[in-house]
């Protein structure tokens, strides 16, 4: 029998991140196998049977998650000097007129929120920023399968063993790089589907072949599209949308 702690277990299962998880079993809001454990540390068998009570789910249906169209010159995380984070643009004034979701924004839903997965300072498109770390995780943890799509501008000749390269056969960092979809959309742009995110990975994937990124947008993350979002503009992930 495989024993280990409950709040890495309830990760794992996707039920929420190692931090909430911690939270929500000091607060008395989780049993296993029918029995409330509020023991920081707890350890359980790995088919044990959790349930996140009543009280812990509503608030988790509570937690905000914001698609932003971030344009080029903001950071995603932490600010840099001269530079604004991409959190200053989830403001009231900046929702979509096109939000189907019927929700009211308040500056607490601001609180612990997190991009969960970077777009850098000279790229722009779609940015999740959560709430919620079973989001976050299904999006930027170890065990992701969650693809990322960009359409990518580049300069310089692309010739078919670069496009092959790119597609699988790259290192970053000494270590190669998981297989990936790279297809030529006109003479100087490409199409990108990856289901890792190393820093600034797609520009340097370009160097290795000769290439100069010259534009960067994100136009997709699993199965939620940028689509008609207009840039510096956010709306909330709707209530049936998954990733």
């Amino acid at each position: 029998m495989i024993i280990e702690r409950l709040s890495k277990i309830m990760a794992s299962r996707g039920m929420c991140s190692r931090r909430e998880a911690d939270r929500y079993i000091e607060r008395g809001l989780v049993r296993v196998d029918g029995i409330v454990v509020d023991q920081l540390g707890s350890k359980i068998s790995h088919d044990a049977k959790i349930v996140l009570s009543e009280e812990g789910a509503n608030e988790q249906a509570q937690q905000a998650t914001f698609l932003l169209n971030k344009p080029i010159g903001y950071v995603s995380g932490q600010p840099e000097e001269g530079y604004r984070p991409a959190v200053a643009l989830i403001e009231a004034e900046n929702r979509w007129k096109g939000d189907l979701l019927k929700k009211s924004f308040g500056r607490d839903q601001l609180n612990g929120l997190a991009p969960a997965g970077r777009l850098d300072i000279d790229s722009k498109g779609l940015l999740v920023m959560t709430q919620n770390g079973r989001i976050a995780r299904q999006l930027i943890g170890a065990d992701s399968s969650v693809d990322k799509e960009y359409l990518v501008r580049v300069r310089g000749e692309v010739g078919a063993n670069d496009l092959k390269q790119l597609c699988h056969g790259l290192q970053l960092d000494g270590k190669p790089l998981k297989p990936a979809k790279v297809s030529r959309q006109n003479r100087d742009q490409l199409r990108f589907v990856l289901r890792e995110g190393k820093k600034r990975q797609i520009r340097r994937m370009c160097e290795l072949v000769g290439l100069k990124v010259v534009g960067l947008k994100r136009i997709r993350i699993g199965r939620v599209q940028l689509d008609s979002l207009p840039e510096g503009q956010w709306r909330y992930l709707g209530n049936k949308e998954t990733f």
